[in-house]
């Protein structure tokens, strides 16, 4: 604080720092009323040195209720600039915010390139799916039903995928959001402080804000193949950069003052420093994404499906037209984790660990299993615990791998184990009872589907397949199995869904009269609709179908492929003019009927029975 004389004139100041430490042709002298009779003059740390080619000027009243001005002395250089600046009007919360988002735009961008380029954390998708790791599962679930439930309103495409970008969306909408806070924080903070030492402060807010996102991304790992400290030192300097910025633009702004054209300058300025993020913003995404194409995964291999026919081709029932395809190709496979991408793992440096109650620690590799065990295929229908009654959380493919079995023995596991807990390179982990193994060869650890190694986001290098379970209880990526000697929780009954997750019996209408003539159509004309039925691994014995609430009605029942897949059911209508109402149900292999209760997905599958109106 410097105090002048009795005159108010700018002649009697003395600098505040000597000339040689002035860093800028610029300072900002705030003039303020004082309790006294003298003004006090605050300068930010370029000081007041006479020699400045621009001073930021704060025309304010005195105690004595004039206002002071600058005056010139015979000898002194004056500033070649003078801007009149109010303390009420310097950069407030909403510039703050709208600059914050601004340049996180295109942190974001820079991020999302390094990601692309050199294997550099992503950090919005690794905040984000922490975020999901950490949040109580009550939350998780109602976020899941309501965007399902969104998807399927809008009819916005296959669950899965839009989930995912969804997810991915909303991941980057939220590292926004903490950069309007961030802004809007740090100019308030300025204002309260003056306006100095602006760069400082923003210094301070990238580091608040970058060291506890380095630490949840070094804790999630997802998205980063570059070693911890690279990516943490990377992930620092990239916010201390952010928060550097953050300070200038607020410089920036208050130098720009607050009269009519300066109002205008600071208009322009904004305007440019968006043009600039937003060039930054769209450079960096699609350079990012190009890469993206160039590396995207492409199968290995023939498929299985592409030289050989269905086991049922031959079947007498066929399906009735635009029924969903009865074996799922790779691409149309769902897809649901606990990740915004899938882990990247490589073939070379993977190794499945055994550890726990066992007589020695051991290691797989995937050519282990692969050559030394005979091959299990079987055709498989998983289902996700999450997927609505007709929804398309569900698929069919092959799956090949081995019997854990047969596996078992060269576990040389000790008489006092019980389960096995299987742990996933994204976290995530399950406990399989060892008496589920024993009894039933079908459970097997799997490496590829249709004849071909699994695709990154279904699980590559390994994954486990438990007959009549939902997905949340069938770890994928698995890196280690540990033999324990008691029962406890996996992931997601941890977060209270449901600890047995039994496939319940569902039947699904898909379609009703698609590629039809019905001008013309009589009562011997019939109307051909079908659809799935699943019951997991206990087979489905029957599916009816009613009409109108009337009688209920057998419909016939594909050969599945295997008795671990859906059933393809048809039934041929007989044509009634007006609008009709289809309700399906079946009956497990037991004769079990489905339930008809409606139940949302959460904590322990859908149920309930599916109808369909059409106007004929």
């Amino acid at each position: 604080m410097i105090q002048p004389a009795q005159s108010t004139g700018f002649s009697t100041l003395k600098p505040a720092y000597s000339s040689r430490k002035l860093r800028d042709t610029t300072a900002v002298v705030l003039k303020e009323p004082h309790p006294t009779a003298k003004t006090s003059i605050s300068v930010n740390r370029y000081g007041s040195h006479p020699s400045l080619d621009h001073i930021v000027f704060a025309d304010v009243l005195t105690s004595r209720g004039r206002r002071d001005s600058l005056t010139r002395r015979a000898g002194v250089r004056m500033p070649e600039r003078i801007t009149v600046m109010t303390r009420s009007n310097r950069p407030g919360v909403l510039s703050g915010a709208m600059v914050g988002v601004m340049l996180t735009a295109s942190l974001i961008a820079v991020f999302y390139l390094a990601w692309r380029l050199a294997g550099l954390p992503f950090v919005a998708f690794d905040v984000f799916d922490w975020m999901a790791r950490t949040l109580p599962g009550y939350v998780i679930a109602f976020g899941i039903d309501a965007m399902v439930s969104v998807i399927r309103a809008l009819h916005l495409g296959p669950i899965s995928e839009v989930a995912k970008t969804a997810e991915k969306a909303m991941a980057i909408v939220g590292l926004l959001v903490t950069g309007a806070i961030a802004g809007a924080v740090l100019f308030a903070l300025l204002r309260a402080f003056r306006g100095n030492y602006p760069c400082l402060f923003g210094v301070v807010v990238g580091a608040a804000v970058g060291a506890p996102v380095t630490l949840i991304s070094h804790s999630v790992t997802q998205t980063a193949t570059a070693g911890p400290i690279i990516s943490a030192v990377w992930i620092l300097a990239a916010f201390l950069i952010w928060g550097a910025a953050l300070g200038w633009c607020y410089r920036r702004l208050s130098e720009l003052g607050t009269e009519d054209v300066a109002r205008i300058d600071r208009r322009r300025f904004l305007i440019r420093l968006g043009g600039a993020t937003a060039v930054i913003t769209v450079a960096g995404a699609v350079v990012g994404n190009l890469v993206g194409r160039r590396r995207r995964e492409v199968v290995k291999g023939e498929r299985w499906s592409a030289n050989h026919a269905l086991p049922n081709a031959d079947a007498a029932v066929k399906p009735a037209p635009a029924t969903r395809s009865e074996f799922t190709p790779l691409e149309r496979h769902y897809r649901i984790d606990i990740n915004t991408i899938p882990p990247a793992i490589k073939e070379d440096d993977w190794r499945l660990k055994i550890s726990g109650l066992v007589e020695s620690p051991l290691a797989f590799t995937l050519d282990d299993l692969r050559g030394k065990y005979e091959p299990l295929h079987q055709f498989i229908t998983l289902s996700c615990i999450s997927n609505p009654i007709g929804g398309d959380l569900i698929g069919t493919t092959r799956w090949t791998g081995v019997s854990l079995q047969r596996l078992l023995p060269d576990l040389r596991l000790k008489p006092e184990a019980t389960h096995l807990k299987l742990r996933s390179a994204d976290g995530f982990f399950e406990v399989v009872p060892l008496e589920t193994v024993k009894a039933d060869g079908r459970v097997m650890l799997t490496y590829a589907w249709d004849g071909v190694p699994l695709l990154a986001e279904h699980g590559f290098p390994l994954r486990i397949y438990i007959p009549d379970l939902y997905g949340m209880k069938q770890p994928k990526w698995i890196e280690s199995i540990e033999a324990t000697n008691h029962l406890e929780p996996g992931y997601w009954v941890q977060r209270g869904w449901d600890a047995q997750a039994r496939m319940k019996a569902t039947s699904v209408i898909d379609t009703i009269a698609v590629d039809m003539m019905i001008v013309q159509a009589d009562a011997r004309t019939l109307i051909p609709i079908g659809g799935i039925a699943h019951a997991g691994a206990r087979g489905v014995s029957k599916v009816e179908v009613q009409v109108d609430g009337g009688e209920w009605r057998e419909a016939q029942l594909r050969t599945p492929l295997s008795g671990l897949t859906w059933v393809i059911w048809r039934y041929d209508w007989p044509f009634q003019k007006g609008r009709h109402t289809f309700t399906v149900r079946c009956y497990d292999g037991a004769g079990a009927p489905q339930i008809v209760k409606e139940a949302p997905p959460e904590p322990s599958g859908a149920s309930g029975l599916q109808s369909k109106s059409m106007m004929f």
